[in-house]
């Protein structure tokens, strides 16, 4: 199979995760109210987009592992793992589509 990606997406993701750290040192100074504050913004900029962005998929996928570590319900735990997986398949297609389009 073909790991090459095109350099823009490269790029795009690269940028992306760079600027992850920060939103990585955000997050992991909130409590767990501050954390489900933030899945609601979260959500509401995803649907103001329209879709899921690489900057989106790389940020969810901090915000739930966060909350995924801090839930204190099954339930909680359950639905962050699952959306983080999502998220994370989301973004390999992501890198599958860019290939393709070379």
């Amino acid at each position: 199979m073909n790991k090459v990606i095109p350099l823009f997406a490269a790029r795009e993701i690269k940028k992306t995760q760079e600027e992850d750290l920060a939103y990585q040192a955000k997050i992991l100074a909130m409590d767990k109210l501050e954390l489900l504050e933030e899945m609601v913004r979260f959500q509401e900029e995803r649907t103001r987009i329209g879709h899921l962005t690489p900057s989106l998929m790389i940020r969810g996928q901090s915000l739930f592992k966060a909350l995924e570590e801090k839930a204190e319900t099954h339930e909680l735990r359950t639905l962050t793992r699952s959306y983080r997986r999502h998220l994370d398949h989301e973004l390999r297609e992501y890198k599958l589509q860019s290939r393709r389009q070379d």
